[in-house]
């Protein structure tokens, strides 16, 4: 039974910005929903950053930590030498039951590895993989790998296929979901030998697999889960990040240039503001990180304020709505998690 009302760990230190902008996001997100929270990092700073906002003491509690991790520190150094860290003690308070789910902006490997020791992974997982939910014409599309895992196996990508297919269902509502492999060409055959090989295993399986995507067909609407390694589909989510930020730079800049333009702009703004919301990342606040044995919510380093908020909420929802549950209960009644595993599969699908 899921609580009505879930606890969500916060690491307060990780991202860019720290305590000032990631409590202010996570507060609003408790208060918009009626979510618990547990700030996690130096105490005094936490305060600092509660200076000024509202908030029910019952619904919120400060665990103090005195370590912090860095963006450029090795995930095994953080394992072994800074036990008391932040994010290490989010992931402890969900496996001792005081939080449902964690939101860090932190370093990502850190927080891969810190969820798979404190967690542990769903049966049959080899690997966790980041989901990046991003818009399409035809309604939202998951992205997955987006940085957990640099160096992948075939097997590894068609676990990663398996997991979003299963979340794509039971968390976004789609009945059917169109799995594509991410390439250079919609031709059969195109692409390095992670992904040739990698097509071969995924017409094994029973999803409904629909072949090469190319990055152009991202927004299209062909696939409804494209599936690709963390180098890959990183280099993807933060090309496109960057291109929403120019485009709207650029059009500020075009804009100011006439006052045809600035009517013009004043005349659709409504319109104009939708689309900004549609290619904001901070709309969708984190990635999911699936296949773990608890909620993991990542997000960027350089998130704002409006990011952490929509990484909390997205957390609080996925509690309520059992999402790991649903995610545990869709693999475990899918026999293909251990027929697509590294002893059960030929030599050239796992070198």
């Amino acid at each position: 039974m899921h609580p009505a009302k879930p606890i969500i760990a916060v690491d307060a230190m990780g991202g860019d910005f720290g305590p000032e902008v990631v409590v202010p996001g996570a507060l609003k997100a408790a208060i918009k929903d009626n979510l618990g929270l547990a700030l996690i990092g130096d105490e005094q700073k936490i305060r600092q950053a509660l200076e000024g906002q509202k908030f029910k003491d019952s619904d919120l509690e400060i665990i103090h930590t005195s370590e912090v991790v860095e963006m450029s520190e090795k995930p095994s150094d953080i394992l072994r030498k800074k036990k008391n860290s932040s994010i290490q003690t989010a992931f402890r308070l969900v496996r001792e039951g005081r939080a449902h789910g964690v939101v860090s902006a932190g370093n990502s490997g850190a927080t891969l590895a810190c969820g798979m020791f404190t967690l542990g992974r769903i049966k049959g997982i080899e690997r966790p993989a980041l989901a990046s939910i991003l818009p399409s014409e035809k309604g939202p599309v998951i992205l997955i790998d987006v940085g957990a895992n640099v160096d992948c196996k075939p097997y590894h990508l068609v676990q990663f296929g398996l997991m979003a297919e299963v979340f794509s269902r039971s968390v976004l509502h789609v009945d059917r979901p169109k799995v594509g492999l991410l390439t250079i060409g919609e031709e059969e055959g195109k692409g390095n030998s992670l992904v040739r090989e990698t097509s071969k295993l995924f017409k094994m399986t029973s999803m409904n697999f629909v072949g090469n995507i190319e990055g152009r067909d991202f927004f299209m609407g062909k696939a409804d889960v494209i599936v690709c390694d963390g180098f890959v589909g990183n280099v993807s989510l933060k090309l496109m990040e960057g291109l929403a930020v120019s485009l709207t730079k650029i059009l500020k800049e075009e804009v100011r240039k006439s006052w045809l333009a600035r009517l013009g702009f004043l005349l659709g703004i409504r319109a104009l503001k939708r689309f900004g919301r549609r290619i904001d990342y901070a709309e969708y606040g984190g990635a999911p990180l699936l296949g773990l044995n608890g909620i993991g919510i990542v997000c960027h380093g350089s998130s704002n304020s409006k990011a952490i908020t929509n990484a909390v909420l997205m957390a609080g929802e996925f509690v309520r709505n059992k999402a790991n549950e649903n995610l545990i209960n869709g693999l475990g009644a899918n026999k293909e998690i251990s027929i697509f595993a590294k002893k059960a599969l030929p030599k050239s699908a796992v070198t």
